[in-house]
């Protein structure tokens, strides 16, 4: 249920990171990797399910949002996630 802005102690602009100020320019993440990494965890990190689900509804769209500036690696198997990185001229050797 909606709540009035009055209720809150202190708003907060909605600031996400780019994605050259998230990622290695020379790694490639999953869309769960990418979810800790948004919240500044190591994207390694132990997470409880629960908790993982509510950072993979926040990478989604983040994905979606900075597509043209990521590329795309299959997963390294069928019941795996895909993996994006920083798009890089050399990286795109077949356009």
């Amino acid at each position: 249920m909606p709540k009035p802005k009055d209720e809150f102690d202190e708003l907060y602009p909605c600031d996400f990171y780019t994605p050259e100020e998230l990622f290695d320019e020379d790694e490639m993440y999953t869309v769960y990797e990418i979810g800790r990494l948004l919240q500044g965890l190591d994207p390694e990190s132990e997470l409880e399910p629960d908790t993982e689900a509510v950072l993979l509804d926040w990478a989604i769209p983040w994905v979606v949002e900075n597509g043209d500036d990521l590329v795309v690696g299959n997963p390294v198997s069928e019941d795996q996630p895909g993996y994006y990185g920083l798009k890089r001229e050399e990286d795109l050797k077949n356009d």
